[in-house]
């Protein structure tokens, strides 16, 4: 039972279908993404039992963030795993520059920050993954289940008791003393727990699909601007992976013009790939992703905490979505381990992981707001084929060294860098 918080007894709600098993654990995280795999491997490593469900056979998922961002490699230098990391196959980026008609321009220098990690790691979110859960297994109180698609709550007297899962060989039960929800932009236990978010509607939308990598090929990412879009090029190593920013409702209008059409728009504003755009032969090979952002005025009830993208979902702006989740987590791992240890779980716990979290992901979004509103509005609104125009007077601000630094420090460490401390 959870200390201070006196509720009246109560027996079990009856199960809506057969539960072929019945475990209790302390935590019960709900998601394998990069939040839901942290804080598992966070509180595992205190001792603390932590089932982590996720509700797919494994990690591989198309068009998923891969940016690794200098804040989280401190975190996890902090843990002793940032340089078995860099053992995997992955890209650095050292600096973000976007193609003008004057040539590239720097937009973020991470070379110039003081720390041990001086770029954004770029690797597959699948390794990524698969890499913390590995790490955390080595824990005894660890427990990794893969295909558990939570369909209920487990509640009494208004609180929140676990959670119910669809196996492959039925229904099964968690108790748990805490159940923390981080499943996503999509998040089911967010709409099980009857939480609603205040959510905004960035003027965009991101077309994704893959590309050839072929011999001669920049190793780096990059991006172009043109013709009313712009273009995200990922280097996966094996293929490209590319984000076609379209402003926000004109899929249809896309499509309905044709695949010939887009592949001669896309030949343009990359000229590079003009020879490997046609092996895009159907619109089946692209996948539609509605930008939002939205956060939740409340991201916790008696035992249940949502954090990550159940909580907020980020722009894509910055690539930042998965560092914000990430610290998250750390936070979360703060300031409930103690409480946990104790048998001392307290609803104030929950309210101060949302109280140090929610102002910096605020403001980020909040910059995020300005930059679609400002620079990406306006580049989708144009039909310029010359790209992206810096003005002289940004370009003069950007060369004042406290502000050169700026865009590169916001995008490496976020509003307020996290830490372990425990």
């Amino acid at each position: 039972m959870v200390a201070n918080e006196a509720t009246p007894a109560a027996q079990p709600a009856p199960a809506a279908h057969p539960v072929q098993s019945v475990e209790k654990t302390d935590c019960c995280i709900v998601g394998g993404g990069p939040a839901g795999a942290m804080l598992a491997l966070l509180l595992a490593r205190q001792g603390i039992p932590v089932t982590l469900l996720e509700e797919h056979k494994d990690f591989d998922r198309d068009f998923r963030g891969d940016s690794i961002h200098p804040s989280i490699m401190q975190i996890l230098d902090e843990l002793g795993l940032a340089d078995r990391l860099l053992q995997l196959q992955h890209s650095e980026i050292r600096h973000m520059a976007v193609q003008t008609p004057q040539g590239p321009f720097v937009v973020a220098d991470f070379g110039r920050l003081k720390t041990r990690y001086p770029f954004i790691l770029m690797i597959p979110q699948v390794h990524f993954l698969e890499f913390i859960t590995t790490e955390a297994q080595r824990y005894a109180h660890f427990r990794l289940v893969m295909n558990a698609r939570v369909e209920e709550l487990v509640e009494e007297a208004g609180r929140v008791r676990g959670v119910r899962y669809r196996a492959p060989d039925g229904w099964h039960e968690v108790r748990a003393r805490l159940t923390v929800g981080a499943d996503g932009r999509f998040s089911r236990i967010r709409r099980l727990a009857g939480f609603e978010a205040t959510s905004t509607s960035p003027p965009m939308d991101i077309l994704w699909f893959k590309l050839p990598l072929r011999p001669g090929d920049p190793e780096d990412s990059g991006g172009r601007f043109g013709h009313g879009a712009m273009v995200a090029m990922l280097n996966r190593f094996d293929y490209w992976q590319i984000g076609y920013v379209i402003p926000k409702g004109h899929y249809q209008e896309l499509r309905a013009a044709g695949l010939d059409a887009f592949h001669a728009t896309f030949a343009e504003i990359v000229p590079d790939f003009a020879d490997r755009i046609d092996t895009l032969k159907d619109w089946k090979q692209v996948s539609l992703l509605s930008v939002e952002s939205s956060c939740l005025p409340r991201w916790y009830r008696r035992g249940l905490l949502l954090i990550g993208d159940a909580a907020h979902v980020m722009s894509p702006v910055g690539g930042v979505g998965i560092n914000y989740a990430i610290q998250d987590a750390v936070v979360a791992a703060n300031v409930l381990t103690r409480p946990f240890q104790a048998g001392q779980l307290r609803l104030r716990d929950l309210a101060a992981v949302q109280r140090q979290r929610e102002w910096p992901v605020h403001a980020i979004q909040y910059m995020q707001a300005a930059i679609q509103k400002g620079l990406f509005a306006s580049v989708l609104s144009s039909q310029d084929q010359k790209g992206l125009e810096i003005p002289p007077a940004v370009r003069t601000l950007l060369r004042v060294p406290i502000v050169r630094d700026l865009p590169a420090r916001l995008i490496a460490f976020g509003i307020r860098p996290v830490h372990l401390t425990n």
